[in-house]
């Protein structure tokens, strides 16, 4: 079964609310009429319900199932700007700034002030919102996961080999959000990445922290910073396998491993591979989708208490469906 398959039967399995607030865009509601006939999640769109069934009237969308919602009128619409005050007193936020944050064109502080209080348990945009309007308002109300200050973002990459990764699949973490980050964020995307190997694949992690060298085959503040991730990792999760530095080929390929990281739980088996800097991220998985006609599924934003995923301005009906069954997966983990 194709990986996406088998997100959707996840997906299916333990039905969650996703929250759809970017009504405006005719791919939300063609997607939204997809979602519920598969089955995949209960979905809220958020907007003016008139508009939105007129919009979807002309276009022939059905929208049976699908719960319309209009921020303005919503009776939760007080509770919201009482928390968002809350969450941001310390940047002076008052209950005007918060009223029309959360009421808004884009919805997206309404989206995110839901996920936040259970009322959905995650949210997909940005076919129209840019990213970093998305992850903003994501940062501001949904939060950072407990323990976690640092969002970032994985691609599983489905290789045509299956002697790699897990039957092919392998994660690589951060390829999208964080460019350059310190030994902190580096542990805590380790950390964050191997939750959602385990979610989405049914396996233990198994994470190499990548670099150009190998257990101190060459030396170099970059390769310092690896191995300070490393502790912190296994500060934060002393159960979890990981190990570094790894070169990607020590990381993937058992003889050169135990070759050169002899004894390593990790090397020659890696499940997870964390990049060091974001330059390198972006690169390896483009290349590898493109040289070695991988497919990429992501970017899967991870790091927040709650998930909201990011999509692409040039995403299709069924890139939105995806993201969606995705989502759902990731909020059934709790």
């Amino acid at each position: 079964m194709h990986l996406v398959d088998q997100i959707k039967e996840k997906a299916r399995k333990n039905l969650q609310t996703v929250v759809l607030p970017e009504s405006y865009d005719e791919r939300m509601l063609f997607a939204a009429e997809k979602i519920v006939a598969q089955r995949l999640a209960n979905i809220i769109i958020l907007g003016d319900p008139a508009k939105i069934q007129a919009d979807a009237a002309a276009k022939g969308i059905n929208l049976a199932g699908v719960e319309l919602l209009n921020p303005a009128a919503s009776p939760k619409l007080d509770h919201y700007i009482a928390d968002l005050v809350e969450l941001r007193k310390s940047k002076g936020l008052t209950a005007a700034d918060a009223r029309k944050l959360l009421t808004a064109d884009d919805n997206l502080y309404y989206a995110g002030m839901m996920v936040r209080n259970g009322d959905a348990g995650g949210e997909v945009a940005g076919a129209t919102g840019t990213t970093g309007n998305v992850l903003k308002a994501a940062f501001q109300t949904v939060g950072p996961a407990k323990g976690i200050k640092t969002v970032s973002s994985f691609f599983l990459m489905v290789t045509k080999t299956p002697s790699f990764g897990e039957n092919g699949i392998i994660l690589f973490a951060d390829c999208a959000v964080n460019p350059n980050p310190d030994a902190q964020a580096l542990a805590e995307i380790a950390v964050a990445t191997a939750g959602n190997c385990k979610a989405f694949l049914d396996v233990d992690a198994r994470v190499a922290l990548l670099s150009f060298s190998t257990k101190g085959s060459a030396s170099h503040a970059d390769c310092d910073k690896v191995l300070k991730a490393l502790e912190i990792a296994k500060q934060i999760k002393p159960d979890m396998q990981i190990d570094g530095e790894l070169q990607a080929d020590a990381a993937l390929l058992p003889n050169v491993g135990s070759k050169k990281a002899p004894g390593s739980a990790v090397a020659g088996k890696a499940n997870v591979l964390i990049f060091p800097d974001l330059d390198a991220g972006n690169i390896a998985y483009k290349l590898v989708e493109r040289v070695a006609g991988a497919e990429a599924v992501g970017p899967i934003i991870q790091g927040l208490a709650k998930p909201v995923n990011d999509l692409s301005r040039g995403c299709s009906v069924d890139d939105i469906v995806n993201v969606t069954a995705i989502t759902a997966v990731q909020a059934a983990q709790g």
